[in-house]
């Protein structure tokens, strides 16, 4: 199969490519615009492979893209490029939606163009996979069900807001033009190559540095957790099983509060590289919440799981233990990051104007 793999130097991306080249005999074409949050580094273990190549476009530029199906003639793609930090897209949404929004409706139109050219069965075999979170869902309560295939849209922050409109767009596509396509929507991943603004590997850094470790309000909003090679796994049989139309809800079962996150990465710190000063859960620190922050989220992975074959491999704590032990092994990575493109800096700290009931 040859895949045309949207934002595969960015964290799930890169995984991504990686199992492809690592585990298949599938080829990749990766695309992506190297935003802030990509790296290179991330696929130079595949770089050299003949079954990978790489082209440097942005999504929103649709000749370019055209160009693209036309030279690599894919079989497949999977659509991962997306803006996805939720504090970013409170400072500055219109890149959320010029990215997620406008950026998945090119895509779409150039997958669309290119796959009326192909014969019968190539159109019948062709997969567009669209790549998407449990975010779109809204937040659950303490005691809520997860959320499965068929609960209903709520966003809640311009980042959710913008990945939903993308999933119904893709959805559209199918039922409007015929366009094989098929959503998933994950959890929250971790693991390597994780660029250092979100929570783990903001907190494992800042830990082994010895800094502060900043928890929202009081460390409760809940995060059903998944890590990255097992959801990477998951996308590359759905591409080669998926069925045009379908949702698939891809989880680890890993509910966490934060708190207990951030506790876990000092406690497996601590006992990989102890601290002279003290255990580091003295790091903690509780700040203002972020506005909107939704509660929790979790998803019930059960159709998933049986309909690709899959099963993710890691529990939360092995995950976590290979995850920091790369962050101690992998500095020179992380510390030109902080000098360079971000110094962990606290991000979405705008307030909410005329929250009131209208």
């Amino acid at each position: 199969m040859r895949i045309l793999l949207t934002g595969g130097c960015g964290f799930i991306g890169s995984a991504v490519v990686r199992h492809i080249i690592g585990a298949t005999d599938h080829s990749v074409l990766n695309v992506d615009c190297m935003t802030y949050a990509a790296s290179p580094e991330t696929v130079a273990s595949v770089a050299s492979s003949d079954r990978y190549q790489f082209a440097q476009v942005n999504i929103t530029d649709g000749p370019a893209l055209a160009k693209l199906f036309e030279s690599f003639r894919p079989d497949a793609v999977m659509h991962l490029a997306a803006e996805s930090h939720v504090d970013r897209s409170i400072d500055g949404p219109g890149v959320f939606i010029q990215t997620n929004v406008v950026g998945t409706y090119t895509l779409l139109e150039a997958a669309r163009g290119y796959w009326q050219t192909l014969d019968e069965a190539a159109r019948k075999a062709f997969r567009f996979h669209h790549i998407s979170t449990d975010e779109v869902f809204g937040a659950l309560g303490l005691d809520d069900p997860p959320f499965t295939e068929t609960t209903p849209y709520d966003p809640r922050s311009p980042y959710s807001a913008s990945k939903a409109s993308s999933d119904h767009l893709v959805r559209a596509w199918f039922h409007t033009y015929g366009l094989p396509t098929f959503v998933t929507n994950t959890t929250n991943n971790y693991g390597i190559w994780h660029f250092p603004e979100k929570l783990i590997p903001l907190v494992t850094i800042n830990a082994i540095e010895g800094k502060e470790l900043p928890v929202y309000g009081k460390g409760e909003n809940i995060r059903d957790w998944l890590f990255v090679e097992d959801h990477a796994e998951a996308l590359v049989r759905a591409v080669e099983v998926g069925e045009p139309g379908e949702t698939y809800a891809i989880g680890a079962r890993q509910p966490r509060t934060n708190l207990e996150v951030v506790k876990t990465i000092c406690a497996v710190l601590d006992e990989l590289r102890p601290d002279p000063a003290g255990p580091r859960e003295r790091l903690i620190r509780f700040v203002t919440d972020r506005p909107g922050h939704d509660f929790k989220y979790e998803i019930d992975p059960s159709h998933a799981e049986k309909a690709l074959g899959w099963k993710a491999k890691h529990d939360f704590e092995s995950g976590i233990r290979r995850t920091v032990q790369w962050y101690l092994d992998n500095r020179t990575w992380w510390e030109s990051i902080r000098a360079r493109r971000y110094t962990g800096e606290r991000l979405g700290q705008a307030t909410q104007q005329n929250s009131g009931k209208h």
